[in-house]
């Protein structure tokens, strides 16, 4: 079904004929005074021709079709398929990625391939995005500051595209885990009542770090309290590898890529607002996480009515750009009219 988003914009239809009606405008006369004009022969030019342009029909037809089509594009036509019912399970879910200078480590491995932690969480990620039917997600990427990537939506597809364009760095190079805690709090909190769609039972964080908390406006404990009084349950995820051997000057040195992991605090802000902790050493860990989430009870709720949309005013500018450059090309290159005389 043809929809135009804006019709009230068709009136400026007969927009070029209302200004063509308008009366001219009066030339001025010259202020300039010639005392020697009578030496000039004028007669010669009261009987010679005017020249001016004959102007074809082909042009201005073609002008009056790119009108057209503008005026069709300002409407915003939309094409409305058929209403598609989405289910709704009852979660608003946050995704928290740490995106400090830490993640860069290389110590995860998929595909026989090492790999650092953000890329392994964007791997394990985008496989728990698409098992999130009904839900709606929202993503937040934080490290020295947090920042709303995508506010709760069901378009999923866009989550996980935002998320996989995430760059290490992007948030600056520490940790916030607490403000970060905060914006999820503000989003889950400010949920529209009047939505159908965001009369939801439960309310979940999924906060995935490597580190400790060493910025921030907002202590991680007294976020963990604002999301526990909002009945927001807090899953974290601390993300870092198992302790390994790597060649060094002097031989092969023993690292522990965990050592700056502060799980005693991660384990304190799930445990204070109901979550549960993930220690994630490896990609299979990590997805752990999808059964703790899907174990969660939703509430039963009537499906949503979303009638998916296409724009096609894209179309309509883009024709009418084709034509507006065949005209000046046709004008200046090809169709030029001809001068013709025409008596007085």
């Amino acid at each position: 079904m043809l929809n135009f988003a804006w019709p009230w914009l068709l009136l400026l239809l007969p927009l070029p004929l209302l200004i063509r009606r308008l009366p001219p405008v009066e030339p001025r006369t010259a202020a300039l005074k010639v005392p020697f004009l009578q030496r000039f022969d004028l007669s010669a030019a009261s009987s010679t021709t005017t020249q001016r342009w004959q102007r074809p029909r082909g042009p201005l037809l073609v002008l009056v079709v790119i009108w057209l089509l503008l005026v069709l594009a300002a409407s915003r036509p939309q094409w409305l398929d058929e209403l598609v019912e989405l289910p709704i399970s009852g979660r608003d879910l946050m995704l928290a990625v740490d995106l400090s200078a830490s993640m860069s480590m290389r110590d995860f491995e998929i595909g026989n391939r090492h790999v650092n932690r953000l890329e392994a969480i964007k791997a394990v990620a985008n496989q728990f995005i698409d098992r999130r039917e009904g839900d709606r997600l929202g993503l937040i990427l934080f490290a020295q500051q947090a920042y709303l990537q995508v506010p709760l939506t069901f378009d999923h597809d866009t989550v996980k595209t935002l998320l996989n364009e995430a760059e290490l760095g992007l948030a600056g190079r520490q940790t916030a885990i607490g403000d970060a805690i905060g914006m999820a709090v503000k989003q889950l909190r400010n949920i529209d009542a009047g939505d159908a769609a965001a009369k939801v039972n439960e309310r979940v964080l999924v906060l995935l770090t490597d580190g400790a908390n060493t910025a921030g406006e907002i202590a991680p404990d007294v976020a963990a309290g604002i999301a526990a009084r909002n009945g927001i349950r807090i899953f974290t995820v601390g993300v870092a590898g198992e302790p390994m051997l790597i060649q060094g000057v002097f031989g092969l040195e023993q690292v522990d890529p965990s050592a700056e992991l502060d799980e005693e605090l991660l384990v304190e802000i799930a445990e204070t607002t109901g979550g549960r902790y993930f220690r994630a050493r490896d990609t299979r860990e990590l997805a752990q996480i999808y059964r703790a989430i899907n174990a969660l009870a939703p509430i039963e709720q009537d499906p949503a009515q979303y009638r998916p949309r296409q724009e096609l005013y894209p179309w309509l500018l883009a024709f009418a750009a084709l034509l507006a450059l065949g005209l000046f090309g046709w004008l200046n290159y090809g169709g030029r009219p001809a001068l013709q005389e025409k008596p007085v």
